[in-house]
């Protein structure tokens, strides 16, 4: 089922999310629902909070990526309660996008280098170092689980420059394919 997308401006995106257990209610399903929802609106990646779950959990696919970077052709994987153990290597810029933030691309600096713990999809606990662009895609969706959207990484500059898009985002004033959750939007006047 295609779950609607959390847009910029609802407060679940802002709050740190919460580890889960084996219990958690349908996550076999809900799980399956986020893959579909992240192919249905053309992502690689997608953090529960971004589909309004305030839950430690994110998915990569990265095979869309396989033909410029062969290293992403099997990076398909489910992280639940994950914990980024150490961040290193070089600082590389990268432009970047967000399903939460759709229609904005900026560049972002980040560390080629992420070790970190997680349970897979079988509940098995794995700990485990990635380069490169699967770095990236970690950390960027390892950051809506801390409450942080890529914007608040780039220039002070850049984000003055982008904040009426970011506004209209919030106000639902944005052309998406997919489905989407915006915050209260003002009540259109009826015609009389």
């Amino acid at each position: 089922m295609m779950l609607p997308v959390t847009a910029y401006g609802l407060p679940i995106l802002r709050k740190v999310a919460e580890e889960i257990d084996k219990d958690y209610p349908d996550l076999d399903q809900f799980i399956k629902d986020m893959f579909e929802t992240m192919y249905v609106s053309d992502g690689i990646g997608l953090a529960a909070p971004q589909v309004n779950r305030s839950i430690r959990l994110f998915i990569i696919d990265g095979t869309p990526f396989a033909d410029k970077m062969p290293e992403m052709a099997d990076f398909k994987k489910v992280f639940i309660n994950p914990y980024i153990l150490e961040e290193s290597g070089k600082n590389v810029s990268m432009d970047e996008g967000c399903l939460s933030i759709p229609n904005i691309r900026e560049d972002v600096n980040r560390q080629d280098e992420v070790t970190i713990e997680y349970f897979d999809e079988n509940w098995e606990l794995k700990e485990e170092k990635y380069t490169g662009f699967a770095a990236r895609v970690i950390q960027h969706e390892y950051d809506h689980l801390e409450g942080i959207m890529f914007t608040d990484k780039i220039s002070p500059l850049r984000k003055t420059l982008i904040r009426r898009k970011l506004q209209d985002i919030s106000k639902g004033k944005v052309d998406v394919s997919y489905r989407m959750i915006f915050p209260i939007q003002k009540k259109s006047k009826k015609m009389a």
